[in-house]
């Protein structure tokens, strides 16, 4: 008989800004900042993206389209990247994400695409500490996960490296 495991892991739902304590609202503002600076003529769909460093430093990205659409970049890679490159070693402790569009009104928080969980995943392997994420659409809820690798199970990782 085969091996079932079940996977689960757990979110908070925050109804509003308000409800963050203030290092994360503060955090999620500066992903809002970064947000309306992102390049995105062609989806009209901007992203934004905060990067709280263990120093405190925070560092923010906004994705950047490309005519030539897979040469533009995700805001959360933009900014862990450059956080990974400014700070060499300085684990990363939360990562806030905001979207909106030009088109409408974007109600629901907007989570990393399958490339960007990869790349944080990496940055909580290499650290051997999870990073929180705070996702956020323009309005309304604010969801908190407390690990990338809550929402990228069975993620892929150096040790497959061998």
């Amino acid at each position: 008989m085969p091996l079932v495991k079940c996977l689960s892991f757990d979110i908070t739902i925050y109804d509003s800004l308000e409800e963050l304590n203030e290092s994360d609202r503060s955090l999620m503002m500066q992903s809002i900042g970064a947000r309306e600076n992102a390049y995105a003529p062609y989806s009209r769909f901007n992203v934004g993206a905060a990067v709280l460093l263990e120093n405190g430093k925070v560092v923010i990205g906004n994705n950047q389209e490309n005519a030539s659409y897979p040469s533009g970049l995700c805001a959360e890679r933009v900014a862990v990247f450059y956080a990974g490159a400014q700070f060499p070693g300085v684990k990363i402790k939360t990562i806030a994400i905001t979207a909106a569009s030009k088109n409408y009104e974007v109600a629901t928080p907007a989570a990393p695409c399958g490339n960007c969980r990869q790349a944080i995943l990496e940055y909580e392997f290499k650290q051997k500490e999870s990073i929180k994420l705070l996702l956020m659409g323009e309005v309304g809820k604010i969801i908190q996960c407390n690990s990338v690798a809550d929402i990228l199970p069975l993620g892929f990782n150096r040790t497959f490296l061998k």
